[in-house]
């Protein structure tokens, strides 16, 4: 199958990549950054096979010149984004041409081209839900979006649910939840794992805001899933894919105090944030049951591996670690490979 990942340099994009060539897969990505690999629209010097091209998915015109150049495309996973309510508030210019835009043009090139679409969409969408988000939530309920990003992937889509209805446009819907993992380079407007465990790595201090609950979901583990789509696509599906355990803020943090050694001394707590859900508590039962998903790391297991990553990437000194992570971690390049193991007992809450 001839695939097109777009944010192919963005975490989910870079693991999901090597997966889905492992499979056997022909796969081209696009992103901002120009790369070695890259296709040269005007010169003579590009690499032959070139299976990269800079792109903008927000102009038009050199999304509609990747497709000419290095299409056709069965299926495209649409991972390009501007990421996270932060980041969403300070860089609203982005994010609207980005995910809005962004998407509306890949939209139309569907409809004329005909390929299938993955759409990476967001918890974030279940904005001020106070229960179990099931993905059919979103259909049954008026639910109200939190912050611009939330609005942004609402919007996506919305807009892929018209283009279906006037054109028959075939996609995927992916609402990923709190994914993490060796892969995600530090920033301030990453996950709050990432942020986390940078901070302690570092020395830094860090904000736990209390009233706050979440599962984690490993980037191997996810990645598998995501993969999995290529094989079983059902038209016009969502799913949620997220972690099966549900934990606090304060708990996530403890266990970043764990893996890390860090001095507990580094984290304020405050009061729950504002526009921000309090509690995702998904329902990840669908995408078990039809896409094989399953959650194979705990989330000290994730962190520690995680932490190692970062270590190597940074070059950060090896702190003092806590009893429960004392035992020997894979690589960075073994973390992105899920392992074989027996599947947990799954459900929805905490275990």
């Amino acid at each position: 199958m001839r695939i097109l990942v777009t944010g192919g340099l963005g975490t989910i994009g870079s693991g999901l990549i090597p997966e889905l060539r492992r499979r056997g897969h022909r796969v081209a990505a696009c992103d901002l950054e120009h790369q070695p690999d890259e296709i040269g629209f005007g010169l003579r010097t590009a690499v032959a096979g070139a299976s990269y091209a800079r792109c903008d998915v927000g102009e038009y015109r050199q999304l509609e010149r990747l497709f000419e150049r290095l299409g056709p495309f069965d299926l495209v996973y649409h991972c390009a984004a501007e990421f996270g309510r932060w980041n969403g508030e300070d860089f609203y210019e982005q994010l609207w041409k980005t995910n809005c835009i962004g998407t509306k043009n890949l939209i139309r090139l569907q409809e004329r081209l005909r390929f299938r679409m993955v759409h990476f969409s967001s918890s974030e969408v279940y904005g001020d839900w106070p229960h179990i988000m099931v993905e059919s939530v979103m259909d049954e309920y008026e639910v109200k979006q939190l912050n611009d990003y939330a609005m942004t992937k609402w919007v996506n889509e919305m807009q892929i649910r018209n283009s279906r209805t006037q054109f028959g446009t075939e996609t995927v819907v992916v609402r990923l939840f709190n994914t993490y993992g060796p892969g995600e380079y530090y920033s301030p407007y990453r996950s709050v794992n990432s942020r986390f465990l940078y901070c302690a790595l570092r020395g830094l201090p860090w904000v736990v805001h209390r009233g706050h609950a979440r599962t984690s979901t490993f980037l191997a583990d996810a990645v598998r899933t995501l993969a999995n789509i290529s094989e079983r696509f059902t038209v016009g599906e969502t799913y949620n894919i997220g972690g099966t355990r549900l934990h606090t803020i304060e708990e996530l943090s403890d266990a970043v105090l764990r893996v890390t050694g860090a001095d507990p001394g580094l984290v304020e707590y405050r009061d729950s944030e504002v526009l921000t859900t309090r509690v995702k508590q998904v329902d990840a039962s669908k995408a078990i049951r039809e896409l094989g998903h399953v959650d194979t790391y705990t989330l000290d297991e994730g962190l520690q591996l995680t932490a190692e990553w970062m270590r190597g990437v940074y070059g950060l000194p090896d702190a003092a670690r806590g009893a429960s992570a004392t035992q020997a971690t894979a690589s960075a390049d073994a973390a992105r490979t899920p392992r074989r193991v027996t599947p947990r007992a799954v459900g929805v809450g905490q275990t």
